[in-house]
């Protein structure tokens, strides 16, 4: 079974990070970038897509839009109170938009549930995923 591939538009060096280790541990394949462009032409090979709401490089609704005219599910994260960009994600085409908190202290089985919820298997069952169920 080929893992999914997800590609990550973040521009926060933290938030890249924590996210692709994440998708990694999960045993899913992530591609990353800060630039839009390159978020586009990644969105052609990529099973799923992760925005990050909070960036002064690029347009996350922008970016949410192109990934569903791409037809690729995508997950948005950001800041729990920030009620309008939440609900603009979603307009967009998130399919669900997660605080950052929720994928800190939870993101393992998160992401992993959110792939499973799009119709991907992971490849295995690690023991970050399973030991919170």
């Amino acid at each position: 079974m080929d893992r999914p591939r997800v590609v990550v538009l973040a521009d926060d060096l933290i938030w890249q990070t924590r996210l692709v280790g994440t998708l990694r541990e999960i045993g899913a394949e992530p591609k990353t970038t800060a630039a839009a462009a390159t978020f586009e032409a990644q969105l052609t090979s990529a099973d799923a897509a992760i925005v990050d709401l909070t960036s002064l490089r690029y347009d996350p609704i922008a970016a949410l839009t192109a990934a569903g005219a791409h037809g690729v599910p995508t997950l948005a994260v950001g800041q729990h109170d920030d009620a309008h960009a939440r609900r603009s994600a979603l307009d967009a085409g998130a399919r669900r938009v997660f605080a950052y908190r929720k994928l800190f202290e939870d993101g393992p089985r998160t992401l992993a549930s959110w792939l499973a919820s799009c119709g991907f298997e992971l490849p295995a069952r690690p023991a970050a995923v399973a030991g919170h169920e």
